[in-house]
């Protein structure tokens, strides 16, 4: 008897599944929330040098700046530096004679704001950029916030892979929930940008838990069938989460409550936990039958189906763990020990790069779009609403390659156009809503598109190669922005080139549709012929045929 049996049995979807992504779906939704909370806790508001006090008898503050801050060459005012001296000023509140200030004295030396910085309150109270006074030099250290955090998420997702194997899902899941509100509440209490880092970067490894756990914590108590409309159903709990957090940003103006606002929520997630069932697959790997049996009739308990005593003794259990014990334990290196299998992980592998550089690269840079933050943010979560669409009748009709070069070429025209319309039309903000439809529609299909290519004996273990190589990805976008201050378009030419070598890599690809699943190595060496595709495990984002 193997396991999926014994879910036949005991029901593998009904009230206890349901009431198990019901659960889980917190974590699902304060993942976004935290990804993305750099757009609002590191937003940099208008900003210039601190001047000091404007004279009682002068009334215009326009020809007072222009007396101590220079002009950039598009003709603003700058934000980052300041004459050395002021300029003369006229005796008379207007400047006289059609001459500016500048003009009476001439050209002055320039330095960088000796008493800091000066910063527009009307739409932040109070942000890291405001707090540590993290822009002009600095600004470099305000986009490195996401780079520690994203780091941060690259090791956890090892730890927490290897240690949810070792100790249990449900035990991990409650470590990811305990740091996440301990780091995350100490973030807000940062006394210093070190401190702030530190902390940061810790709450980026106990999220990762959040990655590694709840996926395969869902699917282990489903059933092959239903594997398609849990996925779909938790992939919608990001969407929400990227739209929650426009609306938690809007009423939330200074960043440690915000931060707090987005931690907080843990408490009721560790509450939840009592209802939260171990994984009963996990249980009898490693032995532990009594409980496996306890959870499953639980679970046909909730579900409404009588159970026999000899259907579920714990005999018979023991046979289905010693039948999961017999298992191998996959080794990374058996991804790249054989030809084909080698071939497909390196494409994986720069695929799924692509993916996340280019889909955090739009989400985290909403800068000269036209729209405040909020209303950028709550587009772009709708946004992703109907890529869901788009995925789900492409890879029905096109395949699973086609549709992922499709969607990460889609990606990279639209980085592209961006460079040929000004910033200021509304072109560039329609081009940038289309293209995190199809980076958010390319990040669903890498999902289901690497899970068919993989054979079932190395499926978890590729999946964890690739997703490991696109947080790298994710953890560099944030940094590629800086590339600006080379030259303006650089980084929207980096974000788009990437996504253009992930699209030709994919084209790399085998397809998957209609095909076979392979189960063994040999399977994927031997090229199985096409056949009618057979349902598999789906990790979340992710639609299916």
């Amino acid at each position: 008897m193997r396991f999926e049996e014994l879910l036949d049995q005991v029901g593998g979807f009904g009230p206890f599944q349901l009431r198990n992504v019901a659960l889980l779906a917190l974590p699902r939704m304060l993942l976004p929330m935290n990804f993305l909370l750099p757009i609002f806790l590191a937003a940099v508001p208008a900003h210039r040098c601190a001047l000091p006090g404007i004279p009682a008898n002068f009334s215009h503050q326009d020809t007072w700046l222009e007396a101590y801050l220079p002009r950039e060459p598009d003709g603003t005012l700058s934000s980052c530096r300041r004459f050395t001296s002021p300029q003369a000023l006229p005796n008379t509140t207007v400047v006289g004679e059609g001459h500016s200030p500048r003009e009476l004295q001439g050209e002055q030396s320039t330095e960088p704001c000796p008493q800091g910085w000066e910063y527009d309150h009307s739409e932040f109270s109070s942000t890291i950029a405001t707090e540590w006074d993290l822009v002009c030099e600095q600004k470099g250290l305000n986009k490195a916030v996401s780079t520690f955090f994203f780091v941060g998420v690259l090791v956890g997702a090892v730890a927490f892979g290897y240690l949810s194997d070792r100790f249990g899902r449900r035990r991990l899941l409650l470590v990811a929930y305990v740091s996440t509100l301990v780091m995350g509440s100490a973030s807000a209490a940062s006394v210093n940008y070190s401190m702030f880092v530190i902390t940061r970067t810790l709450t980026g490894t106990a999220l990762a838990g959040f990655t590694i756990i709840v996926m395969p914590l869902e699917l282990e108590w489903l059933d092959v069938r239903h594997r398609i409309v849990a996925g779909v159903l938790s992939s919608s709990f990001w969407t929400g989460g990227v739209m929650l957090l426009a609306l938690v940003g809007y009423l939330i103006r200074d960043w440690r409550w915000l931060l707090l606002a987005v931690t907080l929520p843990c408490i009721p997630g560790i509450l939840s936990l009592w209802w939260v069932p171990e994984s009963a697959r996990w249980l009898l790997t490693q032995g532990r039958v009594e409980e496996a049996h306890r959870y499953l009739l639980c679970c046909a308990r909730l579900n409404g189906r009588p159970v026999g005593a000899d259907g579920l003794s714990l005999e018979a259990l023991s046979k289905v763990a010693a039948a999961e014990r017999v298992v191998r334990r996959p080794s990374y290196l058996d991804l790249f020990r054989t030809p084909r299998l080698r071939h497909i992980s390196l494409c994986c592998m720069v695929m799924w790069f692509g993916v996340n550089f280019s889909y955090y690269g739009l989400s985290l840079d909403m800068s000269g779009l036209g729209l405040n933050l909020y209303q950028l943010q709550l587009l772009f979560g709708a946004a992703e609403i109907p890529s869901k669409l788009l995925v789900y009748l492409s890879v029905r009709h096109a395949g699973r390659r086609l549709t992922e070069a499709g969607t990460l070429l889609g990606s990279a025209l639209c980085f592209g156009l961006r460079l040929l319309v000004s910033t200021k039309m509304s072109w560039s903000t329609a081009l940038a809503v289309m293209g995190k439809v199809f980076s958010e529609a390319a990040f669903t299909t890498a999902y289901l598109f690497t899970s068919e290519l993989y054979p079932t004996v190395l499926r978890q273990t590729g999946m964890g190669l690739t997703a490991l190589v696109g947080r790298m990805g994710g953890s560099l976008a944030p940094v590629a922005a800086l590339l600006n201050g080379v030259w303006l378009p650089l980084p929207k030419l980096t974000y788009g080139g990437t996504a253009l070598l992930a699209a030709c890599t994919a084209l790399l690809l085998p397809e998957t549709r209609r095909a076979q699943l392979p189960e063994t190595i040999e399977d994927v060496e031997r090229k199985s012929a096409p056949s009618s595709l057979q349902e598999e495990q789906m990790p979340m984002k992710q639609v299916h045929d």
